[in-house]
């Protein structure tokens, strides 16, 4: 698997010929304006773990162009349906075999609301296998005792945490994740964006190495291999 970091928790995974989009936000991330081209992203499913602006902005505007199927819980996929896309509903502890590969809907431990306010289901994340290659993506969350039963049924080859605090775990509690879901290989995401997500880079690089871990930090718009 290709990941390719697109700003704060946007990823997009490349599975042989699919292309899967994880919550697009990108044209109102100025931290990755000229760095990422809208334009050129036509992928074949698109993964949201939550309804909340800061992870559903582009989705229209890609899946005009490119028709992607959604996958997200049975409101945000319902929500989207009701628009005319295409979709397929999930909900924690299902798994789904798609042509890419499987997919388990995993629990997180956030909030989940359109920017109209209305109710967007519960927020989730991902677990992606393909090729004998597991990834997991664990969407806004606090560290959760649930990341525990991960490893029972799967061994992660890379988790994607986020970082960034105040909204989601922070630096230190992601490295307790990273024991939880016994993955030592860590890409962070959703830090750095705004005000309240900013965080020091050599300080967090020290702490996860210091606790035998491997944090990535992707510029954006570059790629690691899995």
């Amino acid at each position: 698997m290709k990941i390719t970091f697109l700003g704060h928790a946007s990823i997009l995974v490349e599975v042989g010929q699919n292309t899967i989009l994880i919550d697009p936000f990108i044209t109102a991330n100025e931290k990755a304006t000229g760095k990422v081209d809208i334009g050129s992203l036509n992928p074949d499913y698109i993964l949201l773990t939550h309804a909340h602006q800061d992870h559903i902005l582009d989705v229209e505007v890609i899946a005009k162009r490119s028709n992607p199927t959604i996958v997200s819980n049975y409101e945000i996929a319902m929500h989207y349906e009701s628009k005319g896309f295409k979709v397929h509903p999930m909900n924690h502890g299902g798994n789904w075999n798609f042509d890419f590969g499987t997919v388990k809907y995993t629990n997180a431990i956030h909030t989940s609301s359109f920017p109209d306010g209305s109710y967007g289901g519960q927020p989730g994340g991902f677990i992606i296998s393909s090729d004998n290659k597991h990834v997991y993506i664990a969407g806004d969350t606090a560290l959760t005792s649930d990341m525990k039963l991960i490893p029972l049924t799967h061994q992660l080859d890379l988790a994607v945490l986020p970082i960034g605090d105040n909204f989601t775990m922070g630096v230190d509690d992601a490295i307790l994740a990273a024991d939880f879901v016994s993955c030592d290989s860590i890409l962070g995401y959703h830090y750095d964006t705004f005000g309240y997500i900013e965080i020091d880079h050599k300080e967090a690089l020290e702490k996860f190495t210091k606790a035998g871990k491997k944090l990535h930090l992707l510029p954006i718009g570059e790629s690691m291999t899995v």
